[in-house]
């Protein structure tokens, strides 16, 4: 068994690592966020906080089988890597992300903005349809497997869970103890990033890595989901990240 864990975002569920996967062709844990192909167990809220305890937790138990823990982030699942390595960068051997950055200066792009917005954000869910969804992820660069599989998981508790977690997070405005933890971040840090990512763009990623000493790896012409038009070139990134 691995000791890497890839943590997927939002709206996606683990099938968005198959193509990445296949390209490594290595073990690696794809843990399914709370609330996303299942129901949340009963008292979990689905705020960002409690994602990132539940992140904490899983990694405290990779590391007492495995040893120190090489952890990729994507969307979200980049926010919550950094929050759970900020807090327990002594389980961590390296780190990536792509499409998500904590950064204060960010103010969060217009879908966050709906989603954080009460009734807009329920109007919104509402009006897209998993048929809708398919669309949308096919125009974002994902082959059509991908995109079929990720819009059947479109449900309604999924749509829940992400407005919840959207609106604890104020619509990805982060400050305070988010922001300020930051400092822990270990060293080997990597940014992998479309140039064309329109949901958060390439001035973030070069902000984040020079404020925090962290490689960036840009993917040019590729958008949000990098990690699915360019499986192949960004494997080849991890390994050579994994082996410093």
């Amino acid at each position: 068994m691995s000791s890497r864990v890839f943590l997927h975002g939002v709206p996606d569920t683990p099938k968005i690592w198959s193509a990445l996967l296949e390209a490594l062709g290595e073990d690696v844990l794809t843990p399914c966020l709370p609330g996303f192909s299942t129901l949340p167990s009963e008292g979990f809220q689905c705020t960002k906080d409690e994602y990132a305890e539940w992140l904490v937790q899983l990694l405290e138990e990779r590391y007492a089988k495995f040893g120190p823990i090489d952890i990729f982030g994507h969307d979200w699942g980049a926010l919550l890597t950094l929050r759970a390595v900020s807090l327990r960068p002594d389980l961590i051997k390296s780190w990536a992300i792509s499409g998500g950055a904590i950064d204060p200066r960010y103010r969060g792009h217009a879908v966050a903005r709906i989603w954080n917005t009460p009734l807009a954000g329920e109007v919104a869910m509402a009006l897209s349809p998993k048929k809708m969804m398919e669309i949308i992820f096919r125009l974002s660069g994902l082959p059509r497997d991908i995109a079929k599989q990720e819009a059947s998981a479109w449900h309604p508790y999924m749509r829940q869970s992400i407005l919840t977690l959207y609106r604890s997070a104020n619509a990805l405005r982060f400050n305070g103890d988010w922001v300020e933890r930051l400092e822990n971040l270990p060293k080997f840090g990597l940014l992998i990033w479309g140039s064309e990512d329109p949901y958060v763009s390439l001035l973030v990623a070069r902000r984040f890595a020079e404020k925090h000493r962290a490689e960036l790896y840009i993917e040019h012409g590729a958008g949000h989901w990098a990690i699915v038009e360019r499986p192949r070139s960004i494997s080849e990134v991890l390994r050579a990240h994994w082996e410093k």
